[in-house]
């Protein structure tokens, strides 16, 4: 069994939550360490002030419990671990526009790349990104790890068993209420906004409900004045054969993540279909016209099927070819919903 040897590109929250428990399980891993970032790394050259030293002396004591729970140890500079022998393959959970930067640095040292969602901010990076992995014959995974939950082929196999009719259309939402206005969602220069956090979901999804021919056919983002970046969104996306998904999707709602899916004789709708975490079953709703009946749908870990899928990648050269494919896939969605809602 060959082993991969994984070092995390800053001490964030969802490596430590998510992450690390379900690489645990993951036995042809093992994890090396955590990365904070140099005072020039985090700030810039000549930037480096007492709130940096401050800043970066908390990610030291949140690397620190990385270590004191998983093992490991704490790399000084991201750079540092990147170009590290010890090192096979870079876990990135950074804020959406630092991915360009050092997935790039990590592929050009010839590390592997496990990158949080989204790829990156634009279709031109992620391009080049993947460029320089099959340049150099390295597995590169977006974290999109809700599509390899098993419910959504629960969903599938009843709406396919024909017990909601032939399907009219499908509705994907998913919106959380307005976080603190310092999170990296509402920071630009970040790569914050509606579109890049929930929307990638909705589209991600949808794809997988139409196919290869899924596309956008229209798209409307709303922005507020005293927010730099998108806040909410809606699109249009439709198949060749005629299939059409609504998404809706925003930073600043009603916490929803939900599908629906209305039917000639019946409507499915469930919850939690791009959030659910491990363990849980979450609830289908069917509807037909005024009965109504509830359904357990099957618990899953979507996070560890992520880095299975990851790990296929690694050892299967067609599976890694594939998973550049699906990448640039999604990359170009975001893409044609920017210029459609322009």
């Amino acid at each position: 069994m060959k082993q991969y040897r994984i070092g995390i590109l800053c001490p964030s929250e969802i490596a430590f939550r998510r992450f690390l428990p379900s690489l645990q399980r993951v036995k042809e891993f093992t994890f090396v360490g955590v990365a904070i970032a140099s005072p020039e790394e985090w700030a810039g050259k000549g930037n480096v002030t007492e709130q940096t030293l401050n800043i970066l002396q908390n990610e030291r004591n949140k690397a620190q419990k990385f270590i004191d729970s998983y093992g490991g140890k704490i790399f000084e500079g991201y750079q540092t671990m990147i170009k590290s022998d010890e090192i096979d393959v870079v876990y990135l959970p950074l804020p959406p526009a630092l991915h360009f930067k050092w997935t790039k640095m990590a592929l050009k040292a010839g590390k592997n790349a496990f990158v949080e969602k989204p790829f990156s901010t634009c279709l031109a990076d992620t391009q080049a990104l993947l460029k320089i992995a099959a340049e150099k014959n390295l597995a590169v995974h977006e974290n999109y790890m809700f599509i390899f939950h098993n419910q959504l082929q629960a969903v599938n196999d009843y709406i396919i068993a024909g017990k909601i009719g032939k399907v009219r259309s499908y509705r994907v939402c998913f919106g959380f209420p307005r976080r603190a206005a310092n999170d990296f969602r509402y920071n630009k220069a970040l790569g914050g906004g509606a579109l890049l956090d929930a929307g990638g979901y909705c589209m991600k999804y949808a794809s997988y409900l139409l196919g290869d021919s899924a596309r956008l056919v229209c798209a409307n983002a709303y922005h507020e004045d005293e927010i730099e970046v998108d806040i909410f969104g809606s699109a249009t996306m439709v198949n060749d054969e005629g299939t059409v998904v609504q998404l809706a999707f925003g930073m600043d709602n009603d916490y929803k993540c939900e599908l629906e899916a209305w039917g000639s004789t019946g409507t499915l709708t469930t919850e939690r279909v791009l959030t659910a975490p491990d363990g849980l079953e979450p609830d289908m709703m069917v509807k037909h016209n005024q009965e109504f009946a509830t359904a357990k749908l099957p618990a899953d870990n979507a996070f560890e099927k992520s880095i299975h899928r990851f790990l296929a990648c690694l050892n299967d050269e067609e599976i890694r070819k594939d998973n550049y494919k699906v990448i640039e896939r999604q990359s170009s969605l975001v893409e044609q919903y920017n210029q459609l809602s322009k």
